[in-house]
């Protein structure tokens, strides 16, 4: 496994097959924020409910101009299903592993795959990180709080990062 992606990092870029079979590249939505999830598979409850909790705040992500980037190992087939039985409608990215491998999204308990989620400013920067396996809202919600406050600019209590959305 490679060195783990920290805050601060450049995200590794990559480019994998979605949802719909079609190529997709982490650096095509450079510009803006990214919301890069890693869930461990498909059609389990804690990942249904964590997908299905991004689908929920999408309409917030894409308001503050962030996209939403699922990545978890199957087939695009079959991340395709799962995204049209629940409605998904940000890109899920089918990982082989090089992808988990690449960003060093540590196991659970050594044998589970991660859920991770980082949040990437418009430059690609890692600027938050959150890792829990059952904390399935804190995902979305600790995003969606970052994502704000990247694109909002400074606040009263502390300036905006650099390289905002």
């Amino acid at each position: 496994m490679s060195n783990p992606v920290k805050i601060g990092d450049v995200a590794p870029d990559f480019e994998r097959l979605d949802h719909e079979g079609k190529p997709f590249r982490l650096s095509s939505v450079r510009g803006r924020c990214a919301v890069v999830f890693f869930y461990p598979k498909d059609n389990t409850p804690a990942c249904t409910a964590q997908a299905c909790s991004f689908r929920d705040a999408f309409r917030d992500f894409a308001d503050a101009g962030a996209a939403v980037v699922g990545v978890s190992n199957g087939s695009p087939k079959l991340h395709g299903a799962f995204a049209a039985r629940h409605g998904l409608p940000f890109v899920l990215v089918a990982d082989n592993g090089s992808i988990r491998q690449a960003w060093g999204v540590p196991k659970t308990m050594w044998i589970l795959p991660g859920r991770v989620t980082y949040v990437l400013d418009g430059e690609g920067v890692v600027r938050h990180m959150f890792n829990s396996q059952i904390d399935i809202e804190g995902h979305v919600k600790s995003a969606l709080e970052v994502v704000r406050k990247l694109v909002g600019g400074p606040s009263p209590a502390a300036p905006a990062p650099a390289g905002g959305c």
